[in-house]
């Protein structure tokens, strides 16, 4: 009998992004593979597709679809139903500790995978009160952390700079797992000519792509500003959903999320760059897709997204003002995009999905003989 591995995580929604895509694509990975049978455990909506296990939750205000789990000793029964051999948590959040717990139950290793940075959240939220509120959210967020992954027998984190944010909180059993890119279903194709005329777009418009959540740390309006700097040659198209809606502007279409992967690379390949100005990402799944589908990239170079920016076919913006960004798109949409879509394929390459799922089952390995350490139930987050 394989070994059975759970996932479960709240970053799941008719409108999910990046982390339902990778979930989704180890699904099918995990199975092609014969070795583990997977659930996923989500919070999504009674609804949900067979393939994931719904778990109590309820709506959370503002999230652009998210669900939160409440009752922890209520989702940790439904944990324990599912009898897994392994658990991994996808978020630090409610969930987290119903994994813990039972783990605890069960005997069996739990880990967490680090999707999101929650001290950066927590500072921008308090930032908006006052500068010290920031700092002391951040603290208070890195304190949490402690808390939650220290009852758990590994933590995984998509960048090497992700791994040192939760090192800087205490944490030692951190390690690197990059998430990569699916390059069959992401993959250059002829642009889609009548998609851009629909678009107002014409041979001599430079179209730029943004693919994700529209959240706050994404600072879309900063795309919005720079497109509307660089004049009618530039057309945004901005393809997503989430509580920060970009603000109207005659340079800018909003497209609803899309959930085919078909669809979403059809439209990457159609478009001339893609672009990202979120400065809180913990590895940049979006502009891994775009590489793969052979579109060069502006991005803000700070956060995990850096690391994947080391590329002649992406222009790494240092500064997160408006200036920046249209100086870094004019001279990327001026250079040999043709060449550049070839150096993007094979940057791309270099993160095939397939590299890191294998070395994520050499990681599954290695904890699934180890038990968790017996220990009373934290009462901190409850």
């Amino acid at each position: 009998m394989p070994a059975h591995l759970v996932d479960v995580t709240m970053f799941w929604s008719a409108q999910g992004g990046g982390v339902a895509r990778y979930l989704r694509t180890k699904q099918r990975w995990l199975a092609a593979q014969g070795v583990w049978r997977h659930t996923l455990a989500v919070t999504a909506a009674p609804d949900a597709p067979g393939e994931i296990h719904p778990m109590p939750s309820w709506p959370l205000p503002g999230s652009g679809g998210y669900r939160f789990a409440v009752r922890r000793a209520r989702c940790a029964d439904e944990l324990v139903a599912l009898a897994p051999t392994l658990i991994e948590a996808g978020d630090p959040y409610r969930l987290a500790w119903s994994a813990i717990d039972a783990g605890q139950r069960l005997g069996v290793p739990v880990i967490g995978f680090c999707h999101s940075d929650l001290m950066a959240l927590a500072q921008r939220a308090g930032r908006n009160l006052a500068p010290s509120a920031g700092r002391f959210a951040a603290r208070r967020a890195a304190r949490y952390l402690r808390h939650v992954y220290g009852g758990m027998q590994q933590v995984l984190a998509p960048s090497r700079w992700m791994v040192q944010r939760l090192r800087e909180c205490g944490l030692e059993r951190v390690v690197h797992q990059p998430l990569g890119v699916d390059v069959r279903a992401f993959r250059p194709a002829p642009p889609d000519r009548q998609w851009r005329a629909a678009l107002g777009a014409n041979d001599s418009t430079c179209v730029l792509l943004y693919a994700g959540r529209f959240a706050p740390e994404k600072n879309l309006d900063l795309l919005v500003s720079a497109v509307e700097r660089l004049g009618d040659r530039f057309l945004l198209v901005l393809v997503g959903a989430g509580p920060a809606r970009p603000r109207p502007s005659p340079r800018v279409r909003v497209i609803p999320y899309l959930r085919s992967e078909k669809l979403l690379s059809r439209m990457i390949s159609s478009a001339d760059l893609f672009v990202h100005a979120g400065d809180q990402e913990t590895c940049g799944l979006a502009i891994l897709e775009a590489f793969a589908c052979g579109i060069p990239v502006a991005a803000r170079a700070a956060a995990g997204m850096a690391e994947l920016l080391d590329t002649p076919a992406a222009a790494a913006v240092t500064s997160g003002r408006t200036n920046a960004f249209a100086e870094a798109i004019h001279a990327l949409s001026c250079s040999n995009l043709e060449a550049l879509r070839n150096t993007a394929r094979v940057h791309a390459l270099r993160h095939d999905w397939q590299g890191a799922f294998a070395r994520l089952l050499q990681v599954y390995g290695q904890v699934q003989g180890i038990a968790p350490t017996p220990k009373r139930r934290v009462a901190y987050a409850d």
